[in-house]
């Protein structure tokens, strides 16, 4: 024996290994008598060495073990029998009274003739575990509910086109590529399908596209082993694995590059794939959905994109319509913004002035729903009373200069109709009881100088001043 080493049957040291473990460990002697009790069963199960030493094991009522409940005598204890027990998950009753998730395993000793010296437990505290477990399971659920059909809002018969693609993909296992603008709802829309599908109950990941390097986007895709690289100093999967039976949602895809676009090719060919740095190939089993905001059959046509990839993407496309194609959702979205944002902040907020709903109208929106959503989160930063009023709203949402694309995208006759509204006595003296008289905001308002106001103010005698 190396006399540098302790004699393992030294007391002392006995005491101290059991000390040191993180897990609970007890012995029991031929009779079932607790013998030992680390300090870790004290404080997985609430029992100080002097109250379990010289009790039975019943002491803890584990509810399971060898598949039924802790027998009454030590004759009955099926270790005995079997002689182990490997890894067994059950609960232990707390001294308190709760129910504690552990995993047990166990040891018969006998001596040289066959005859029972004792029994050697160990017991490992699962309760982080458990709450993981809970934590992943309530994700899931508040997952699910972000993704629900009514969360996509809108009664506009283009969001209603849009709401029958999404339940038509739903039932199907195909490739789908959502077109739309920046904010307009995509990954909304990919969370719909998933969670409305037989997939529902297996992981939705969602990876962006544009926002690695080619090398980074390769590994967090594929995944990679040890020493594929500098810094790769252990197996990683990728998210291909990661999702599997499950749906992985590519944002941005029009920005992958050329060799990336090879190896997507590849996996939606085969559906299988090889990590970075290795040449085995692994069976995946995943629905795959990619958007973007660009044409991607323009970037085809200029060579950016393969075109057999498109195909292969395009197999069930869904387009979301922009918000200013869709004017007549934003009157509900702003009430679900509302109703989202008193919820969060403990304001009662009941709606929006007729004035502030006409600018919101107007407005080009050129961030879609996402803009939307913020300025209404923007508003309740600064409404002090029960309707979110024009000043209320972010600036570059008031002044007229922003809202000019929307006039050009009017028909002539519905804008010359909106240009002469802005223009007469009457709106003038309505923009400037909106504004609080504040000339400088109704010069922004109406998309004129403030000298300008001034002069249609004198012009149609209206006083610098509210009467």
């Amino acid at each position: 024996m190396n006399k540098n080493l302790p004699d393992i049957l030294d007391p002392e040291f006995e005491r101290l290994l059991l000390e040191s473990m993180a897990d609970g460990v007890f012995t029991l002697d031929g009779n079932g008598k607790i013998t030992s009790w680390n300090p870790a069963m004290e404080r997985i199960s609430g029992y100080s060495v002097k109250e379990a030493m010289g009790k039975s094991c019943t002491l803890l009522n584990f509810n399971r073990c060898f598949s039924k409940a802790c027998p009454a005598g030590i004759s009955e204890c099926g270790i005995y029998k079997q002689g182990r027990i490997d890894g067994k998950e059950c609960f232990l009753k707390h001294k308190n009274g709760n129910d504690v998730p552990v995993i047990k395993s166990a040891r018969i000793l006998r001596d040289k003739n066959g005859n029972v010296r004792g029994v050697v437990e160990t017991v490992t505290n699962l309760t982080e575990l458990h709450k993981a477990r809970r934590e992943v399971e309530e994700a899931n659920r508040k997952m699910g509910e972000i993704y629900r059909f009514d969360n996509i809002i809108g009664k506009s018969s283009a969001m209603q086109r849009v709401f029958s693609t999404i339940e038509s993909a739903a039932s199907s296992d195909a490739t789908i590529l959502i077109q739309g603008e920046s904010g307009s709802g995509k990954e909304l829309v990919a969370g719909a399908v998933h969670y409305n599908s037989s997939r529902s109950d297996m992981p939705f990941l969602t990876v962006n596209c544009s926002a690695l390097s080619e090398s980074l986007l390769e590994s967090e895709l594929f995944g990679h082993v040890k020493g594929a690289f500098t810094g790769a100093v252990r197996d990683r999967t990728g998210r291909f694995e990661d999702a599997e039976g499950g749906t992985l949602f590519l944002d941005e895809i029009g920005d992958l590059s050329p060799f990336i676009q090879v190896k997507l090719l590849r996996v939606l060919q085969e559906r299988e794939l090889e990590r970075v740095g290795e040449s085995k190939k692994r069976k995946i089993d995943i629905r795959i959905i990619t958007a973007t905001n660009r044409d991607l059959y323009s970037l085809v046509e200029s060579g950016q994109f393969r075109e057999d990839l498109y195909y292969r993407l395009k197999v069930f496309p869904i387009n979301i319509p922009p918000l200013r194609k869709r004017k007549k959702d934003i009157p509900i979205l702003v009430s679900h913004f509302i109703k989202s944002q008193n919820h969060k902040t403990g304001k009662c907020i009941a709606g929006v002035t007729q004035a502030a709903m006409r600018i919101l109208l107007d407005y080009n929106w050129p961030g879609n729903v996402r803009e939307l959503e913020n300025a209404i989160e923007h508003a309740f930063v600064l409404c002090e009373k029960d309707h979110i009023d024009i000043f209320d709203l972010p600036v570059e949402i008031r002044r007229m200069e922003y809202r000019m694309n929307f006039l050009k995208l009017q028909p002539d006759d519905e804008r010359a109709g909106v240009l002469r509204k802005k223009l007469t006595r009457s709106f003038l003296l309505e923009t400037l009881e909106a504004s609080n008289w504040n000339k400088a905001e109704v010069a922004r308002r109406v998309g004129f100088s403030r000298a300008s106001i001034w002069k249609y103010m004198n012009k149609w005698n209206i006083p610098m001043k509210r009467p």
